[in-house]
């Protein structure tokens, strides 16, 4: 066969895969508009329960009907889970339940039953339930083998069953399953009745989709956004934070033009301006980066937001006790070379500034994210954007007051 022969379906299946899982979800769905309604199918269910969605909405109508019509029932319904679960729950994740036995069932029986299911699909544990849908057993393949062929399940099942419950937020279940590495996991609803199966490596995938998508948020990209995404998207996703970022620089800007007559009988002063601003913003992006590592693992619980601000308050005043002595001796050594008068004042000045822009940007740090969550925004969503406002304002905005305050009268 020559090498300019059509690739193979299972082939073209693999590649647009890859493809999917490289795009954003408008970009995905265009592609597979082209291709033939069970392409398409397959190519969805390979990917995770919540990127199937997103694509899903951005398909044409007409093709996103004949996908759900050439897709087996039990793979639409749990697509249409997205909608019935809170965002970021186990529920959004889970697949339906296959390996689903009676208790009566004979080990025998079992195990012709299985022999069809393996057929269809991927069996890791078979599931007991009483009438009313309760899960009440588990059997690993290793008891079916071993079992007397005429025992029932309720005599070889594990009747000690570790479940998700559906509503349970993805992080809260990593956590408990963190020691357990089972590969799949019974999901079931408050009153234990089992509603669907979800796999440790989806939980996990999803996860490091969401912590990937958090440093870019930081800086206004979205989560849509991926390498293969056209550039007028981009510019689209990008711009406009852009433009928000322009107008905060414009308010720095703005404090420093209100001590314009400061600056202009030190001119010193504007020197320091940059190591100030600096240092107060890495001093709130490490704040911000923790809050945000406690806020996505789940350790900023309610009412602890108050202890956190105090925690990165006293960080920020030793921080900036220490850099800021640093900061004051080389704002002497160069008063000096200059032959300022005020050169021990000024180096006064430079530490009190950034001892005090630290401990703002350090509570900055976690404010920021605490209040875009109490709006209802994404705490990661261009927080950094604001943070630099904030610590801008504040280290510029304290430096030239005090010197103001101190040399000027």
């Amino acid at each position: 066969m020559s090498e300019s022969s059509a690739a193979s379906p299972g082939d073209q299946r693999v590649e647009l895969i890859a493809q999917c899982k490289q795009l954003g979800p408008r970009e995905a769905a265009e592609l597979l508009d082209h291709q033939s309604p069970a392409l398409a199918g397959e190519v969805l269910a390979a990917l995770l329960p919540s990127e199937a969605q997103a694509i899903l909405k951005h398909l044409a109508p007409e093709h996103r009907a004949a996908i759900l019509s050439a897709t087996p029932p039990e793979r639409v319904k749990q697509w249409a889970l997205e909608e019935n679960y809170p965002e970021g729950s186990i529920g959004r994740l889970m697949e339906p339940p296959t390996a689903v036995f009676r208790p009566e069932q004979t080990v025998a029986g079992t195990i012709e039953e299985l022999r069809e299911l393996v057929k269809k699909a991927f069996i890791t544990y078979g599931w007991v339930v009483d009438p009313m849908g309760k899960l009440i057993g588990v059997i690993t393949m290793r008891d079916l083998l071993f079992s007397e062929k005429t025992k029932r399940l309720d005599e070889v099942m594990l009747r000690t069953i570790f479940a998700l419950k559906v509503t349970l937020p993805l992080l809260d279940a990593m956590k408990l399953t963190l020691d357990r590495h089972y590969p799949v996991y019974p999901v079931v609803d408050g009153a234990g009745r089992l509603l669907g199966l979800v796999r440790g490596q989806q939980m996990f995938e999803q996860q490091a989709v969401e912590l990937s998508a958090q440093a870019g948020s930081m800086v206004g990209v979205t989560k849509e956004e991926r390498l293969a995404t056209p550039w007028l998207r981009s510019l689209f996703f990008r711009h406009p934070w852009l433009q928000i970022n322009l107008f905060t620089a414009f308010i720095a800007a703005g404090v420093v033009g209100v001590f314009q007559g400061t600056l202009d009988k030190i001119v010193l002063l504007a020197v320091f301006l940059p190591v100030l601003a600096g240092q107060s913003g890495n001093t709130g992006c490490q704040a911000l980066a923790v809050t945000l590592r406690g806020m996505t693992l789940g350790e900023l619980k309610p009412g602890s937001a108050r202890k956190a601000m105090m925690k990165e308050a006293l960080l920020g005043f030793c921080n900036g006790s220490l850099v800021g002595i640093t900061a004051a001796i080389g704002m002497f050594i160069y008063a000096t070379i200059e032959k300022n008068p005020q050169a021990v004042m000024l180096s006064v000045v430079t530490w009190l500034a950034m001892v005090f822009a630290c401990v703002v940007s350090g509570v900055a740090g976690v404010l920021v994210p605490t209040v875009l969550k109490k709006v209802g925004a994404d705490p990661a969503t261009a927080s950094s954007i604001f943070l630099t406002t904030a610590t801008d304002v504040v280290s510029m905005g304290s430096f030239l007051w005090l010197a103001t305050f101190f040399l000027m009268h």
